[in-house]
């Protein structure tokens, strides 16, 4: 049986490194961007902004330009030699459409570099995994509300990408589902995504070794029933080491959440860690995905085996 395995890590960022910004998803709110990027440069980064960030899709409002546009944005970011750290301006929908227009052997040849996002990112980070075999953060977009405005969110992604051997241990301080701890390799990201990449091409065959970390937003408890069945009657989650939970924003009242994932998930007979602190919540914490680490469900923590940049 496939096993998760850990992913390669990229190298870590230095003072004046250059990184791009993306939008492979949905449109980007143009003062939140500048506000974004005001953030970058006080870090001593170095952002350049793709061509079409701020475009808009002639048909769908939903998409920040075409599909062929995002493709070409995001491709030509990760081959620029020059660009030492590629990260998305937001999420939305999209990503999808897109990441079948990349060119992945391109991609593989331009070498490992950082690549940071969440919510619909996911499906990026699951290709990232599975075409490149390189470690990705689930962590605060350039435009995204939490980057630019909340000082937890800022300083954890910073020091994963500055000083990552300074947040090894991440402490949610949340508590238990299910106690225990338990070892594996991180992957995931939104639930609904992880459901729709089921039966696509290149999609990952299993969970099998890995802690798996799950959030959403805006997703009834019913539909969040419907992906998570549809993700154990798939068999995706047989051999799962460990589940994190992270935030499940207007998703209904958290106790009903609470509840459902309990259901769905107790059954699994693996630790599961709720409240975890990353996804849609404010001050999101910056998850390496692709690295090894110790779960304590119970204490609320996750402990890296390295650092998560080289």
């Amino acid at each position: 049986m496939t096993h998760v395995t850990p992913l390669t890590r990229p190298r870590r960022l230095a003072p004046g490194a250059r990184v791009a910004v993306v939008a492979p998803s949905g449109p980007v709110p143009e003062e939140r961007l500048q506000a974004g990027l005001d953030v970058l440069r006080g870090w001593d980064l170095d952002p350049v902004v793709a061509p079409h960030v701020l475009g808009r899709h002639p048909g769908f409002d939903y998409l920040a330009g075409t599909d062929a546009d995002r493709a070409a944005d995001l491709q030509a970011a990760w081959c620029d030699p020059s660009v030492d750290a590629v990260l998305c301006a937001r999420g939305g929908y999209g990503a999808q459409r897109m990441a079948d227009l990349l060119d992945w052997e391109a991609m593989a040849a331009a070498g490992p570099k950082v690549f940071v996002g969440f919510s619909d990112i996911t499906a990026l980070h699951e290709a990232f995994a599975t075409r490149l075999g390189l470690l990705t953060l689930h962590g605060p977009m350039a435009a995204g509300i939490d980057f630019v405005k909340n000082a937890r969110a800022q300083d954890h992604l910073r020091a994963t990408l500055f000083a990552p051997e300074t947040v090894r241990t991440v402490a949610s301080g949340g508590g238990a589902l299910v106690p225990g701890r338990a070892h594996g390799v991180l992957l995931g990201g939104c639930l609904s995504l992880l459901a729709a990449e089921l039966g696509t091409p290149h999609a990952r065959p299993s969970a099998r070794g890995g802690l798996l970390c799950l959030e959403d937003v805006g997703e009834e408890p019913y539909r969040l029933d419907r992906c998570l069945t549809q993700l154990l009657r798939a068999g995706w989650l047989d051999g799962v080491h460990g589940v994190l939970l992270g935030s499940w924003a207007e998703c209904g009242p958290y106790e009903r959440v609470r509840a459902l994932l309990a259901d769905r998930l107790g059954g699994l007979g693996v630790p599961v860690a709720e409240e975890f602190g990353f996804g849609h919540g404010p001050g999101a914490l910056t998850i390496p995905f692709g690295a090894a680490a110790e779960l304590d469900a119970g204490a609320g923590t996750l402990t890296l085996d390295e650092p998560a940049l080289a």
